[in-house]
């Protein structure tokens, strides 16, 4: 395997070739997530396909709506579906997910429910925020956080255009508390991924990002939340395992203590 994969088809991912991944998907409906507007939870669909509306309807995806299956889409307009929080908690993980959203939508995926990698339909174009483009890090909730803004561009512009579908592999560590509940260390995007290119690594995450979850941060919680109040967005093959180390090829490649 590669020790940090460049964009070239190098074969199945990794969900299908290591040991050790979880399905977050069953294949057959939303088992296993939150929908944390119940109002909004019929937007969202479990189907075996998804159809781009292509250049005559660029703004929405299909889902086929006979057979359910591994595929998951929102098909409502911005503000009329939920978000979708999964049941599994966990604290440092590796996470897989792939997503596709239309001509101008906009979505995210939140690690531990907190920390937003956007996903924006910005493909060819330059966006009036930096951070509007598929694979920043967003700026925390209420403004910067001993300075920081938290919006983080990525290393390489490596989105694929609407209607396409993309990836994201992610190496997260959770924040560390001392005994007495205090925040000692961070969580932190340790690598990241955008359809096999590196566009992050080793950067902290110093609290919750704006639109996230309002929950604490914790050592453990929901791995990831997905992003569906912002219009139409598809999701598969979203898998995750423990965090293992060292991982090869990053820098400091060393676990603090949990």
């Amino acid at each position: 395997m590669p020790v940090i994969y460049d964009g070239w088809d190098h074969g199945d991912p990794p969900f299908m070739l290591e040991d050790g991944w979880k399905p977050l998907l069953n294949g057959t409906n939303l088992d296993g997530w939150t929908f944390v507007n119940p109002r909004g939870a019929s937007n969202w669909m479990a189907t075996t396909a998804v159809a781009w509306g292509g250049t005559n309807n660029p703004r929405v995806l299909i889902g086929r709506p006979d057979k359910p299956g591994g595929t998951i889409v929102n098909t409502a307009r911005p503000g009329g579906a939920s978000q979708l929080m999964c049941n599994v908690k966990m604290g440092d993980f590796e996470l897989w997910v792939e997503f596709m959203i239309p001509k101008v939508s906009n979505s995210g995926v939140f690690l531990h429910g907190l920390y937003e990698m956007q996903i924006w339909d910005s493909f060819g174009i330059v966006p009036a925020l930096e951070t509007d483009r598929t694979g920043a890090l967003y700026h925390y909730e209420g403004g910067p956080i001993s300075g920081q803004d938290g919006g983080t561009v990525p290393l390489v512009r490596a989105e694929r255009d609407h209607g396409q579908w993309n990836s994201y592999h992610v190496w997260y560590q959770a924040p560390r508390f001392d005994a007495s509940g205090k925040k000692i260390q961070p969580a932190m995007v340790l690598r990241a991924l955008c359809n096999g290119q590196l566009i992050h690594e080793n950067k902290v995450r110093l609290g919750r990002t704006q639109a996230s979850q309002n929950m604490p941060e914790a050592a453990i919680n929901p791995v990831v939340m997905l992003q569906g109040d912002h219009g139409f967005v598809a999701f598969r093959n979203i898998y995750v395992r423990p965090l293992r180390w060292p991982i090869a090829g990053l820098t400091n490649s060393t676990p603090s203590t949990p």
